[in-house]
């Protein structure tokens, strides 16, 4: 399935069915009166939050979508149909945007969520609703209520615990097909990762959910590169994992460069917790080493961890401390299985 974490929509609800003006005409009833019945409701545009979802792939081949209108009222009283209502399900941790792009509509962030973004138009009274002792037989109906329109952008932002950041070639898919059963593609040139990847991790009988996103560059904030776009999905993680090439000649650059496009992004990401990391110690032997760790631990001002996303040196030090800083209510414990009760006759 195609990635795709934002789309374009138009919709429509239906508009409310016309009141009837009718009255009772039969055989031996000298004074029927009015019988015009109302019109049916509009059906209204809702947007669900399901689950099994992680991509906006089916709105790229349909956006426009129209709910039906009502029926409008018959005579005998008979009232209109409702028009059926138009269900739009997104994943989990979609945003809906006005068409400015800006302005927020709505956030799902429960499976079952559901909120109305177009409501029916109420359906026009019919003749009967108008009789009264002084006007016995009225003349008129009111109109259905006409549907609402819009224009609306769907805006996913995945739903993970921790998030992996990095310039190409990192080491950031490496690392979570180590410790998950992702299966990121992994290559020897940048931008390699072209769209999110989600695994689970497994740490201390704790498992959480780490996004894995593509690097950045300098000026991705400007659009350079494939830009910051992706960013967006490591803005509800609880933390920020943080992976410098240690092969790198100019590791201190690297880690400021990651750095410079958070806090160009904006928000609050640059003050997430981060947990830094130096990569690929396995093609640095003890001395080199020792120095790449105590450069970038100057740039960040403070201890950093050595880690191997290939040789699976240092992994379980790294997820430690990112467990540490997600809180519990996010973390899903394991259960520990029974051992089952040896039979006897």
């Amino acid at each position: 399935m195609k990635f795709l974490d934002l789309a374009k929509v138009y919709i429509r609800s239906g508009g409310g069915g016309g009141g009837a003006v009718s009255f009772r005409r039969e055989k031996y009833i000298e004074y029927g009166g009015p019988d015009g019945g109302d019109g049916g409701k509009g059906g209204s545009v809702i947007i669900e939050a399901v689950d099994g979802l992680n991509t906006l792939i089916d709105f790229r081949y349909q956006q426009h979508f129209f709910a039906k209108n009502g029926q409008p009222g018959m005579g005998k009283q008979r009232t209109g149909k409702d028009g059926d209502d138009i269900i739009l399900r997104v994943p989990v941790g979609t945003e809906v945007l006005d068409e400015d792009e800006e302005t927020q509509i709505a956030e799902l962030m429960e499976v079952g969520q559901q909120i109305v973004l177009a409501k029916g138009g109420n359906g026009g009274f019919g003749n009967l609703h108008f009789k009264s002792a002084t006007n016995q037989a009225p003349r008129r109906a009111n109109s259905g209520q006409e549907g609402v329109e819009r224009t609306i952008w769907l805006r996913l932002k995945l739903i993970a615990d921790a998030g992996l950041l990095g310039l190409p070639n990192a080491g950031k898919s490496t690392f979570l097909a180590a410790t998950s059963n992702a299966r990121p593609k992994i290559a020897d040139y940048p931008f390699t990762t072209l769209h999110p990847n989600l695994g689970v991790v497994g740490v201390d009988g704790a498992e959480f959910v780490v996004a894995d996103i593509p690097g950045l560059i300098a000026g991705a904030h400007e659009g350079r590169g494939i830009g910051d776009r992706f960013l967006g999905h490591v803005e509800r993680c609880a933390v920020l994992l943080h992976l410098v090439d240690g092969t790198s000649e100019t590791i201190a650059e690297d880690y400021q460069t990651i750095i410079g496009e958070l806090e160009a992004y904006g928000g609050h990401l640059a003050d997430k917790p981060r947990v830094t990391a130096l990569n690929k110690i396995d093609a640095l032997d003890d001395e080199e080493r020792a120095e790449a760790k105590a450069t970038l631990e100057a740039a960040v001002g403070g201890p950093v961890f050595a880690m191997s996303g290939v040789s699976r040196e240092g992994l379980q030090e790294v997820l430690r401390a990112v467990r540490a800083e997600i809180t519990e209510d996010r973390l899903r414990h394991k259960i520990a299985e029974e051992e089952p009760e040896t039979w006897r006759p």
